[in-house]
């Protein structure tokens, strides 16, 4: 799996050097299909904490559209989605999932700064993407 438990608390001043592209494109270089039906089995509780953990909540509707491409892709409506799009959408949902990540969710304040900045960084790769993907259903709805 992609996220261990981490055994210390880590201050909002490590973000800067611990989250930037480099450790996300090293987790996304790692996602497997377990992955993924992780991702999908755990769709009601990652919404829940996008839309309850008030830093995140601006993202609840990104986050209705990732799953909605997921399981797009994964149920072959969708299929002309780069690996790496998918595994940069898996990634994003993952880390935000695990509420013991390098700055742990329960600190005050700081507990999810590194969540926007994975989920900032890995949407700013997947941006045109996602744009192609939300084109894709418009025309698809109005078929």
């Amino acid at each position: 799996m992609l996220f261990g438990k981490r055994k210390s608390k880590k201050s909002a001043s490590m973000v800067d050097s611990k989250i930037n592209e480099d450790f996300v494109e090293d987790k996304v270089t790692k996602v497997s299909d377990k992955d993924i039906e992780l991702v999908m089995d755990n769709e009601e509780a990652i919404s829940q904490k996008l839309s309850n953990a008030s830093p995140l909540r601006k993202y609840t509707e990104l986050g209705k559209i990732l799953f909605a491409m997921l399981k797009d892709v994964k149920r072959g409506r969708y299929p002309n989605v780069p690996w790496f799009t998918i595994a940069t959408v898996v990634v994003a949902l993952l880390y935000i999932f695990n509420p013991l990540d390098v700055v742990p969710d329960f600190i005050p304040g700081v507990g999810y700064i590194d969540d926007l900045a994975v989920l900032s960084i890995g949407m700013g790769w997947i941006e045109t993407d996602l744009h192609d993907y939300l084109d894709w259903r418009l025309e698809e709805e109005s078929a």
